[in-house]
């Protein structure tokens, strides 16, 4: 059987797919392809997986913008088009699709085809392209409880959100030797999402020298944010600059968290899975541009973390700071952190798209 996967525009649409796709790929009778946007973020995850990648037209349909609300109607009608002629020449049986836009155009031609459809729901709230898509699915699963107001009851089901392979692999001390870190350290891990965040590394790169002092720092700070950074980290003293671990990218996170105690990141949909999975407590900074700040006061409600909305961004250093020195308050939210996670949902999500397609 052949099951397409779908979805993008963030590597929190993406990961769950790729999570799903690890499980799928354990029965030697499923082949798999991923359709997502030429340029898109999945594109990479896809290939570094070794899944056979189809690309299908398009573009953010939501917008204050009239020229692009248009171009996103247009391409989602050109996306269609396409993605239901590649449908019938893959013979696909099941689709896994996780929302972002760029999983929007497989709908329409997935249900013309009889092809049954998984939407998958990452984070708390549905946005524009899981709410157009759930009039095409055959079921809905979520990641939380907390989603089931926003979904229609009789298809939905809650799973949990799917991490890859390797978070379940990740150790502590094999990510201190991966990252190259001190054991006798804390380790501050920032991570501003699979795009990086621009005003998450400014308020950072302010504060690296008093942060650098209490502690050493796993920095993912972005493709087009690292040669800045850089610069700032070349203006550190020598001792200071063995603590500053800094990467445009990298593909081993559940190594970082692994071994950090303590995570600054972006409110995504990953972050009620991730986090979870490596019971590591978090700062978590919700976008303005979403509804990111859901995902997050659910993690702030369960005592997992610690909300930070942007316009309080300059807050960082000593939310961070505090949360570093008091050990048992991080105990307390890593616990909090670990009950969040359901270990189990990759293979669960798999299973049913099996079904589906037999």
């Amino acid at each position: 059987m052949k099951i397409g996967l779908a979805g993008g525009g963030t590597g929190g649409h993406a990961y769950p797919a790729i999570a799903v796709a690890e499980a799928l790929r354990e029965h030697a009778d499923v082949d798999l392809v991923f359709f997502g946007t030429e340029r898109g973020p999945e594109r990479r995850v896809a290939e570094e997986n070794e899944i056979p990648y189809r690309t299908v037209p398009a573009s953010p349909v939501r917008s204050r913008s009239p020229v692009r609300l248009l171009r996103g109607t247009i391409d989602l009608l050109r996306g269609s088009a396409e993605a239901a002629h590649t449908l019938r020449h893959e013979g696909v049986s099941s689709i896994f699709a996780t929302g972002g836009y760029a999983a929007a155009p497989l709908g329409r031609p997935a249900r013309s085809q009889h092809i049954p459809m998984l939407l998958f729901l990452p984070d708390v709230k549905p946005g524009w392209a899981v709410r157009y898509l759930q009039r095409y699915a055959t079921t809905v699963a979520c990641s939380v409880d907390a989603s089931l107001k926003f979904l229609k009851a009789s298809k939905t089901v809650v799973t949990g959100y799917p991490v890859r392979r390797q978070f379940t692999e990740a150790t502590r001390d094999a990510g201190i030797q991966r990252f190259n870190l001190d054991p006798s350290l804390l380790t501050l891990l920032v991570a501003g999402g699979s795009l990086g965040s621009h005003a998450i590394n400014l308020v950072l790169a302010k504060a690296l020298r008093e942060l650098l002092g209490r502690v050493q720092i796993i920095h993912i700070a972005g493709r087009d944010e690292e040669l800045w950074l850089a610069r700032e980290r070349e203006r550190l003293p020598d001792w200071q600059q063995e603590r500053y671990h800094l990467y445009a990218y990298t593909g081993e996170m559940a190594w970082a968290m692994a071994a950090s105690d303590l995570a600054v990141t972006r409110a995504g949909a990953s972050v009620l899975g991730e986090l979870p999975a490596t019971h590591l407590p978090a700062v978590v900074i919700p976008g303005d541009f979403s509804d990111q700040h859901l995902n997050a006061a659910l993690l702030q409600e369960c005592g997992a973390a610690v909300s930070l909305p942007m316009r309080q961004i300059d807050d960082l250093e000593a939310t961070v700071t505090r949360l570093l020195d008091d050990d048992m308050e991080r105990r307390r939210m890593a616990r909090a952190m670990g009950e969040l996670a359901r270990p189990d949902a990759a293979r669960t999500l798999a299973g049913m798209l099996r079904e589906m397609a037999a």
